[in-house]
Order: structure tokens, then sequence, then C-alpha cells
């Protein structure tokens, strides 16, 4: 047997999983990790618990397919974005990886979005304006913390203090960097103004590399450990977002991806980079020649386990004693409820957001309760305020790539057949749920496989993805949120410049 592994480096955990040359799954591992969140703002993770985490994974199911080392082909790599590990010039890690979902550059940010450099910088580079970048959190730790950037060698992400630790060099591919807020998408390097606003130089970030390129001769002592020969290529791959449309067979124009797990995006990919006028869109490398445009959303799931956890705990009493989801105790319960939740709208800002507004202050409300309203009404109004807002961000996008042809949709919601049914009532498009397991780890498997030239082409995926749903448009509730959605829209923008206030107040009074 031939085998291509696919590694998935995720906020909370990584995820293995081996392949044959068909895209068939073989065998499967995932191992988690601690966020630590000491002080307000903070979401860091060890990077070492993270490299344990990845050879776990990797070492398991290679053991699980009794695969012999001459039988894997290729391992290839995803990864979460923004990530950010300050290296010594002993090359170890000054500071924990300090993660997208970390806030305490926000006050960096907000100060290059008011001066007008922020919006000089994303023109060149795609990555929106935010705490979340790297761009930010380096400039946050050149003022906040100048003893730890003063002993900087390098700044690096995740996936490349991986690779340091299995090879040795310092290398970042295409797809990450463009996700650093540092790197010209149209130059395909490091950006000038952007290392001149933080006071580093070239030198101090990792070599760039194509998503396609691949190294060998891996630290012996790890090859050893996971039973993978010196001479097996390691590609480099792309980030994690990227991958996922890849994974889905959402590379064609056109064709939208849409993911609700903890958070959510959309994205759609084009054959050149472009950068949105109004700077809410991100553009990321997939390969030098495929682009992602999207948005990503800090609040998906994450607010339906709010839900869960505040308002319906005699529910989950009852689904432990019955062994069943909560979820699905809710989901049921929701289903009761008429689409737009007899006029109950919900913002969905429980973590700050990312797209569409990209404000880190945002905070969430109900709007429009009366005496009518139960908690059933309340669980609906949430799931459906979470694809209000993804819709937004896929107006956004439109302007950009023209109206999405067909929509593939993925992540943990795709479980529930009221949150698929919604999705494509309020984007009013047929929505397809393929059943490609582990969609990044996928992805990253194909890219793998077209790097080292296994498939000619990345439409080789097509092949290795089925359907498992597909959901039409139901006319009665798409007209109903019609007439919601301008309100909700409109809300959205009544309501922001209320947010750094109450944002403010509930740090001042929290304890």
């Amino acid at each position: 047997m031939d085998y291509m592994l696919g590694v998935d480096i995720g906020t909370t955990s990584t995820k293995s999983v081996l392949y044959d040359m068909k895209g068939q799954v073989i065998a499967y591992a995932n191992a988690g990790y601690q966020l630590y969140q000491d002080v307000p703002d903070m979401a860091e993770e060890d990077p070492d618990d993270i490299l344990d985490a990845v050879v776990e994974v990797m070492g398991q199911v290679i053991r699980k397919a009794k695969a012999q080392p001459d039988e894997i082909k290729g391992v290839s790599f995803s990864s979460a974005m923004h990530s950010l590990i300050l290296m010594n010039q002993n090359d170890q890690p000054l500071t924990r990886a300090i993660t997208w979902a970390d806030n305490r550059a926000v006050k960096y940010s907000d100060e290059l979005k008011a001066n007008g450099v922020g919006a000089e910088i994303y023109a060149k580079t795609g990555t929106p304006i935010h705490p979340m970048a790297p761009l930010s959190k380096i400039l946050w730790l050149r003022h906040e913390r100048p003893d730890l950037f003063k002993q900087t060698k390098k700044f690096i992400d995740l996936k490349t203090y991986v690779f340091f630790k299995l090879f040795g060099v310092y290398k970042m591919e295409y797809s990450i960097a463009s996700a650093t807020g540092m790197f010209n998408i149209f130059q395909l390097d490091w950006e000038p103004q952007a290392l001149e606003l933080l006071q580093i130089t070239k030198k101090q970030l990792p070599d760039l590399v194509e998503p396609t390129d691949s190294i060998t001769g891996i630290n012996q002592r790890y090859g050893d450990l996971l039973g993978i020969s010196e001479a097996t290529p390691f590609v480099f791959g792309a980030s994690d977002g990227v991958l996922s449309n890849l994974g889905v067979n959402a590379i064609d124009p056109g064709v939208v991806a849409v993911t609700i797990g903890t958070s959510g995006a959309v994205r759609v990919v084009v054959d050149k980079p472009v950068v949105d006028p109004d700077g809410k869109l991100f553009c990321y490398a997939l390969t030098k020649d495929k682009w992602v445009v999207g948005g990503p959303v800090n609040n998906g799931g994450i607010v339906f386990r709010w839900v869960k956890d505040q308002l319906f705990a005699p529910e989950r009493i009852t689904a432990e004693q019955m062994q069943i989801s909560t979820y699905d105790i809710l989901t049921q319960i929701a289903e009761k409820i008429p689409a737009g939740s007899d006029g109950l709208l919900f913002h969905p800002y429980l973590g700050g957001e990312r797209a569409p507004i990209w404000d880190a202050y945002a905070r969430g409300s109900y709007f429009g309760l009366t005496r009518k309203h139960t908690r059933a009404h309340m669980v609906r109004a949430a799931l459906e305020g979470i694809v209000y807002n993804l819709y937004v961000v896929m107006l956004t996008i439109e302007k950009i790539t023209g109206k999405p042809k067909q929509i593939q949709a993925t992540g943990g919601f795709a479980r529930s057949s009221l949150w698929r049914q919604m999705l494509a009532d309020i984007f009013e498009q047929p929505v397809t749920i393929p059943e490609s397991f582990e969609s990044s780890c996928l992805g990253a498997a194909v890219l793998g496989m077209y790097a080292l030239g296994y498939v000619d082409d990345l439409s080789a995926v097509k092949n290795m993805i089925g359907v498992t749903h597909v959901h039409q448009p139901n006319e009665k509730n798409f007209e109903v949120y019609r007439e919601l959605l301008p309100i909700w829209i409109r809300l959205s923008e009544i309501l922001e410049p209320e947010y750094k206030e109450i944002a403010e107040f509930q740090k001042k009074h929290s304890n």
C-alpha cells in the first residue's frame, strides 16, 4: 500500500489522518492541548505540547495501519493561522504560542486603523487589521514587552516551530505567511512597510517557501519514534482555512465553502490575489496560483454551547440520563419555532468579532423580546443569528467575486439538519454537505499528492469526497428571512458605536 499522511495543527487539537492514494481514510488520531488564559484577553498554548501532539497523532495512525516506512510516500501539513512564537538566540521559545484568539493587541490594531497605516498595509498584505494578526501582536510586544522583543532571534508560527524541531530549519510557506499581515501577496515576499513599522528585519522572519515545497531528512530521533524514513518528503502545506476549501472541493470559481465549527468562515477561491476596498476580507494563498478570499467569524458553535450551558441546564441533565446529546434536544426544541423566531433577533458577538465588522469590542444581544418569546425562541434566534452573520460576510465577498453558484458546507454544525436547512434558507442557495472527513487533513493530503506528483491536479479531490446531504432553500422561510435581515444588519450598524463603551465597562468591573 502507498499512503499519504495529512496533519492538521488546530487551535484546540491536532488531527492526523492516513489516506491511501484514492483519498480513503485508513486511520485517524486526535490529541488536544491546554489553552492558557491567565489574564484577560490572553489565549496562548505551549508549543512543545503541540509538538508532542503532532508526533503522537502521526505515530498513532502509522501504528494503527501497521504501515511500513517505505509505504509512507509523504506527509503534508495544515495549520491554524495567526499564531506567534518568539525564539531567542539559542533557538528556544521566549513565549508560548500566542493564538489568533488572543486579543491583547487590540489597542495597537485600533491605532493602525485610526492613523491610516493599517489600510496601506492591508492593501498589500490582504490581512485585515485586527489583534489576531502577528502584525498587531509584534507591535504590541515591541511596546509592552521590549525585554522579550529585544531578545528575539526569530518571529515564527506553530507550523514553523514544528518543522524547526523536526528538520532544524526556519521556513514558512506562503499560505501561513499571507495571514501574518507582514507578507506582500502581490510580490510574494515580506512587506517592507510592515517590517519598518515593527522595526524588525527579514532575517528575523522564516525563509519563505511555496506550499507545494517539501523537505526530507527528518531528525533521526523523531524518524525512529514515528517509523518514518529520513527519505520521506514532508510537504510544507498550507493553512487550515484554505485547505478546508480544497478538502470539500470548493476550489472552482463561484463555489463557496461555509464552515461552522467553534468559529466559522465563508471562503471562495480566485486565481489571483485580490483585496477588499473596505478592508473587511482576507486574501490567503492556497498555492501561488490559487487564492482564497473570505471572512472568518469568531462566533459559531461556541455560541450554541453558551446557549446550552446558560439557558438549558435542565435539558443537560435529561440528556445525560438519556445518553443523548444536549444539542440534539435543543435542535428539536428550536425546530418547533417558525423561521424568524417570531421576530426575535440575536447578534452572536459573544467573543468580539472578526468578519464582517472587525470589532474586538463587539458584544452579543437579543432584540425584539416580548412576553410571547420562550427559551425555544432564544435558541432558534441564536442559530439564525450565527447564519445571518455569515450571510453578511457572503454579501461582502459577492462584491468581489460575484454571486455564488454552489455552497459546500462543513463543520460540526453539519450534524444538525435544522442548521443545514437554515443555511440554505438564509443564503437562498442549495447547500451540499460533503462527507469528506476532516476536510483540512484531506486538503493537506491532496496538496501533498499534487506536490509529489501522485495526482496531476488539485481537482482530483472531487473523486475523494461524497455527498451526505443536499438542502434546497424553502421559499416560505427565505421570504421571512428577507424581511428580517435588513433589520438585523441595521441594528448591527446602530449598536457598533456602543460596543467599545460596554466592553470597557465590563473590563473595568470584572472580578
